[in-house]
């Protein structure tokens, strides 16, 4: 068995991966699945479109396709049995939903396409999971593969922010609305390139939305971030280390863990979680413990502690390691403990973690002091006085966006030399993972400004824009490219794909993408994107630094 996918920035020769296994690790099994799973939910969207116009959706149908679309994001589920029970839920759904449209005489009277009447059970999902018009490569024209490939891809990222939304209790109906068409105009032979195209931007609005929501669900359950030394080194108690970005399964483990004895750090993407108000009064929340995902097997090895995955991020893990290491949500993964989802009004049980963890020794110390954090939208605001005065005077020249994701390639040291190379009077603005190429360099302040702000998690790229719009408007600018904001971004994953087409919605211009472009894009598409935007890949430190200064 083979399979294809080319939906990470790791994609194998940057075309796409086709073997037994992917670079990430999936087996070409689980990635079959996982393109059937995404085939049965257009199923689900035939038909609970109908079901919106009639009046009889409802939100368990929303949070199956939510959960569907981020069970695919790359390195979140590597189970098969996980993938397939998703499968079995969503055939469930659908046929559900038809039925209430028949018995409430308004199913449409029309020929569905296989993806909205195929069935089956566990033993043919494999089978099901080879038929050439399940998998991406069933569009045969690459441009329009292409174009396809970007809209669904932008739609995973989103499904991701609004579940962490939906998790906090706000709602996206228009958000989920879209999903629902995107997903269906995915397969829509009639759409011509130019509609597809249009539809590419009409997600990145979405993505524009659905980050709005997830900050407001966020800052509104736990308060605004705020600047905030957070340690880096380790004290002597039993502890749990959490990775991912749920900030809900985050709170409940917080909950949970205190008076236990046991101590709570954070991993990755998790670090911004130290930012917010809300979770600084659990004194045993002691602080981060290591870095981006992709040093995972030498620092989970090292912290002797249990592990919790809240979200993705997963890397095949080693034996030393592997009975340490949990799962919740949509993230799975062969012979890790899988902690349960939450029933409605309750709370997740996470007794058992916390029971391992105080079997366990204390985490060994791999770093000391502290790094500086926090600087989401509320907070740049707070200083907006300040930054506008150093930009007028002249001690900020420019601002760097350095924004998204870390990988395991050499080639991203890239990142570690631009900010070690840009001039003194320029700052840089981050979110995601990518932090971790800078966030502990020692590159000082411009006048108590520290030169790194970090914003948060990839989603709080939306903090980053509404600075941006801000300073936009502070300026007296008519156009947002005409700000000292350039932008030089690292992709790796689904979320960055969306947070990459919320931008150019907004309007963003001339963005540097690496550490190469996207394996998804088309000559032709690549063509648009360069004509119209301005995207362009990396080339050497110092070319790319010289043509960002030369710029006025």
């Amino acid at each position: 068995m083979s399979m294809f996918c080319h939906q990470c920035q790791e994609a194998l020769k940057n075309t796409g991966c086709n073997l037994a296994a992917g670079v990430c690790g999936k087996t070409s099994e689980v990635a079959n699945l996982q393109d059937l799973l995404i085939y049965t939910l257009k199923g689900v969207a035939e038909f609970n479109q109908q079901a919106r116009i009639a009046g009889i959706n409802q939100l368990k149908t929303d949070r199956i396709i939510l959960d569907g679309l981020f069970t695919t994001i790359t390195n979140a589920n590597f189970e098969d049995t996980s993938v397939a029970n998703r499968i079995e839920k969503a055939l469930e759904v659908r046929d559900s939903i038809k039925q209430e449209l028949v018995d409430k005489g308004a199913l449409k009277d029309k020929e569905y396409p296989d993806y909205a009447t195929w069935d089956g059970s566990f033993a043919d999902f494999e089978r099901k999971s080879e038929e050439k018009q399940v998998g991406i490569l069933a569009t045969e024209n690459e441009d329009v593969r292409s174009l396809r490939s970007l809209i669904l891809f932008g739609l995973k990222g989103m499904a991701a922010y609004a579940k962490h939304a939906l998790n906090l209790g706000h709602e996206g109906n228009e958000i989920y609305d879209f999903i629902e068409k995107a997903l269906l105009a995915t397969e829509d032979d009639s759409l011509s390139a130019d509609e597809l195209v249009s539809l590419v931007m009409e997600t990145g609005k979405y993505g524009v939305d659905v980050m709005a929501l997830l900050d407001k669900a966020n800052t509104s359950r736990f308060g605004h971030p705020e600047m905030t030394e957070v340690k880096i080194d380790t004290r002597n108690n039993p502890a749990i280390l959490v990775s991912g970005h749920d900030l809900k399964d985050f709170e409940e483990l917080l909950e949970q863990t205190e008076g236990t004895g046991v101590d709570v750090y954070t991993h990755s993407e998790m670090l911004p979680a130290n930012y917010y108000p809300a979770f600084k009064k659990y004194e045993h929340f002691y602080g981060n413990y290591g870095n981006a995902w992709w040093k995972q097997k030498e620092e989970f090895e090292s912290f002797n502690g249990p592990i919790l995955f809240t979200t993705n991020c997963i890397v095949p893990p080693k034996g030393s390691y592997k009975d340490r290491v949990y799962t919740t949500g949509s993230t799975a993964y062969p012979g890790f403990k899988h902690i349960s989802d939450r029933e409605d009004g309750k709370t997740k049980d996470f007794s058992e973690i916390i029971e391992h963890a105080k079997k366990l020794p204390a985490p060994t110390t791999i770093e000391e002091g502290t790094i500086v954090g926090g600087f989401a939208h509320n907070q740049v605001t707070q200083l907006a006085d300040k930054v506008v005065d150093a930009v007028k005077t002249g001690a900020i020249k420019k601002f760097f966006v350095m924004a998204g994701c870390d990988g395991r390639m050499k080639s991203r040291d890239y990142y570690s030399e631009f900010a070690q190379t840009l001039p003194q009077d320029t700052v840089i603005l981050t979110a995601g993972c990518a932090k971790y190429r800078y966030n502990k360099l020692s590159l000082g302040d411009i006048g108590g400004i520290p030169r790194v702000l970090d914003a948060g998690q990839c989603n709080d790229s939306y903090s980053l824009a509404v600075v941006a719009m801000k300073l936009k408007e502070i300026f007296e600018l008519n156009d947002i490219n005409e700000l000292p904001i350039e932008y030089n971004l690292a992709w790796y994953e689904q979320k960055a794909v969306i947070v990459l087409l919320a931008l150019l919605y907004l309007g963003v211009k001339d963005i540097k993408l690496g550490p190469t472009l996207p394996a998804f894009l088309s000559p032709n598409v690549a063509k648009v994107l360069v004509e119209n935007f301005g995207i362009s890949g990396i080339t050497t430190v110092e070319e790319d630094m010289d043509a960002f200064m030369a710029k006025a």
